[in-house]
């Protein structure tokens, strides 16, 4: 799971705006709007999250779980 802070974070490192990673993902820019508002974990249908997600990965972001150490050990 992805959270909305996450999200943002993602896209201010990119540099991007939400309707570049709209594109991206090739989604709709109040996907990604609505997804940047909530609170906590990002709610919605899953193939969604999952092109959000691997829109980031294949841009370089890598997305850690709670608690998850960053490091590889």
């Amino acid at each position: 799971m992805i959270t909305s802070q996450q999200l943002r974070a993602a896209r201010a490192l990119l540099g991007i705006d939400q309707r570049q990673l709209a594109e991206m993902a090739g989604l709709s820019l109040p996907t990604i709007q609505r997804m940047e508002a909530s609170d906590g974990q990002v709610r919605g249908v899953i193939d969604t999250l999952v092109k959000i997600i691997t829109a980031l990965e294949e841009s370089g972001i890598e997305l850690i779980g709670e608690n998850a150490s960053s490091i590889g050990i």
